[in-house]
């Protein structure tokens, strides 16, 4: 039998790694759209335009991920622009993501409100920073 005193364990590092590759990934998006990487080479959009705006947004916040830092309102930030971007470019294509090509977005979004809740984990600098709490 599987002990779960394992898994429990290990939990919150999974979690760190859960963040932080969902930062890798993001990050990169926030590249090919500012900076035209890691894509066609294109000219970045306009300043402080809908695309510009997203692409600091997921090139920003997804640095923020892979350090573990603010967390949280990245993660809240990340996962906001996740469903505008479904739903303003995916959705009116069709209703179902796999036809829309709208399910990277959709499962970012999910997983962005998941860290919202579930924070850092255990390797990050959130939780060097968090205060020790009061044993009770």
């Amino acid at each position: 039998m599987v002990s779960y005193l394992f898994f429990d364990a290990w939990t919150p590092r999974a979690l760190s790694l859960l963040r932080l590759i969902c930062g890798a990934q993001i990050v990169q998006h926030g590249a090919q759209k500012l900076f035209g990487i890691l894509a066609a080479h294109t000219p970045g959009p306009a300043p402080f335009s809908q695309m510009w705006i997203g692409g600091v947004i997921e090139f920003v916040g997804g640095i923020l991920l892979i350090i573990g830092l603010l967390t949280r309102p990245a993660a809240f930030l990340l996962s906001g622009t996740m469903a505008v971007a479904y739903f303003q470019f995916h959705a009116p294509k069709s209703f179902f993501p796999v036809v829309n090509e709208g399910d990277l977005a959709v499962t970012f979004c999910i997983l962005f409100l998941f860290l919202v809740f579930a924070g850092g984990g255990s390797w990050s600098l959130d939780s060097v920073f968090r205060k020790p709490q009061p044993a009770s």
